[in-house]
């Protein structure tokens, strides 16, 4: 009864003006970022992120969150008129929702999508906020053992659950604990890595390192693969709405099954693209209809859409219960939470009730205001992508500048940034991750403290990690996702060994 009293609570900390107008600009901005290619929810809220200092933390992550939700939105328009994914979840979308958009069908394609991503995240919504609670009630026991175990989880279930190369995402990290490391220690108080420059005696910023590798990364690979629209336009009519929304409870079992699998895979770190293609994949293969994917139907569109939609949200969990982020953008949430002096984790439910419970109302709020506000404005959308992007880059490219600077109102952030941007370009060329390096910049100074801490008061005894049954069992899964791929290559290959009298 008290976690219900205070989501009401939340609910009245959404609805005040202010707040709802940051609800309706943040999803605005966020369907902007959703529809130009490249950008992805990560590099629209790192970028924007430094929009937000002069507000309190709860109206901030109000407006990020909800930038993030209309990213999750606009990722799709782009897939079905123009077959071009907004973000790498929405390619499975491309595979029917562009067929029907060249049959007509752009209204019910866009319906369905749009609908399914409101099932899906609503069904990762009521999750966060039954589960988070427990979660975060639990992790109360945690100690510096415990706590790096589950970092230690983290880290290792991006190496092992990923799709990514095990090496190339071993690399990204290591790199990442690397930038984590610059500056001064916050055990000992000498200096690392800094090389005689006093600009980094602070050492990097994470904002500066996503804005750089995310946003100038992707739009330097993007303008040079020379990108191009060419699509069908389209507005969605009323009367095909009701059409489709009454068409729709007939793949109720096709939603469920897609929720519970972006569920999974948002709260483990495999993210919203393995969940799309999974869930496109098992409706393939289920339905009667499986032949015909790829031809227009209408399941093909349901499917990744529900499954990405969930795991983009549920993502959100492991950070408010935990401050382990599940997803690159809840990274740079987590990260926002922390320049706003706020600690994530399980004592936001009891010293930050207002913020925790704030923004879990909000997702509510976002998700009905971003199905209602995709719907009206779908031509709108569409209609940015005939800007030349040789007009939009540019304009990309000062926003991000102008974040850097605002950070510390420092030059040599913006000279970092350029740095950032130009290694993410050549990160991204040659396949490497760059989710990975992100959390290890965020969470590795807070890892290692952690394990220094635990070595402290054992005396320097690794038998720390395994005294007990909470942290032996949570190292355990480290250990497990991190050799998940041997694991399952070596049970495929005893399963298919013959078997012998």
């Amino acid at each position: 009864m008290e976690d219900i009293f205070n989501l009401f609570h939340g609910f009245a900390v959404v609805i005040q003006p202010f707040n709802l107008l940051l609800m309706v600009i943040g999803i605005v901005l966020g369907v902007i970022v959703g529809v130009l290619p490249g950008l992805g929810g990560a590099n629209g809220v790192a970028i924007l992120l430094p929009l937000t200092f002069s507000m309190s933390p709860t109206s901030a992550i109000i407006m990020l969150s909800c930038i993030y939700w209309g990213a999750l939105f606009g990722g799709a328009i782009t897939s079905i008129l123009f077959n071009i994914p907004g973000e790498p979840w929405s390619v499975a979308t491309t595979f029917d929702g562009y067929p029907m958009a060249q049959q007509g069908r752009a209204g019910e394609a866009l319906t369905a999508a749009f609908t399914s991503s409101f099932v899906g995240a609503l069904f990762a919504v009521i999750m966060i906020t039954l589960v988070a609670p427990l979660v975060a009630s639990f992790a109360l026991r945690f100690g510096p053992a415990e706590i790096f175990s589950v970092y230690f989880l983290a880290f290792c279930s991006f190496v092992g659950l990923s799709k990514e190369p095990p090496f190339k995402t071993v690399a990204s990290m290591m790199l990442g604990f690397a930038l984590g490391a610059v500056g001064l220690d916050q055990v000992t108080g000498q200096l690392r890595l800094t090389f005689g420059f006093p600009e980094m005696l602070a050492g990097f910023d994470f904002l500066i390192a996503v804005i750089g590798l995310f946003g100038i990364g992707e739009i330097l690979l993007t303008m040079e693969e020379g990108l191009a629209f060419r699509g069908k336009a389209a507005g969605i009519n009323p009367k095909v709405v009701l059409q489709t929304w009454m068409e729709l409870p007939r793949y109720w079992m096709v939603s469920l099954r897609s929720c519970i699998i972006g569920c999974w895979m948002g709260i483990s770190p495999a993210g919203a693209t393995p969940a799309s293609f999974m869930s496109y994949g098992i409706a393939k293969r289920i339905s009667r209809n499986g032949s015909k994917f790829g031809t227009g139907q209408i399941e093909g569109v349901v499917a990744p859409e529900t499954a990405a939609h969930a795991a983009g949200t549920s993502a959100l969990l492991p950070m408010i219960s935990l401050g382990v982020p599940g997803s690159p953008t809840a990274a740079v949430l987590l990260g926002g939470l922390l320049i706003w002096g706020l600690q994530p984790g399980p004592l936001l439910f009891t010293e930050q009730k207002d913020f925790v419970w704030g923004l879990i109302a909000s997702m509510y709020m976002g998700n009905i205001v971003g199905l209602i506000v995709v719907l009206t404005c779908v031509p709108l959308f569409a209609a940015i992508l005939r800007i030349p992007f040789s007009v939009i880059a540019p304009i990309i490219l000062v926003f991000c500048a102008i974040g850097a600077y605002t950070v510390h109102n420092n030059t040599f952030d913006i000279v970092m940034m350029l740095v950032f941007g130009i290694a993410g370009y050549f990160l991204k060329k040659t396949d490497y991750p760059l989710a990975p390096m992100v959390l290890a910049i965020v969470l590795g100074d807070k890892a290692e403290e952690s394990f220094r801490q635990a070595l402290l008061a054992s005396q320097g005894g690794l038998s720390v990690f395994f005294e007990n049954g909470l942290v032996s069992t949570i190292m355990a899964l480290g250990f497990i996702a991190l050799f998940w791929p041997i694991i399952q290559g070596g049970w495929t290959r005893l399963r298919g060994a013959p078997k012998t009298a």
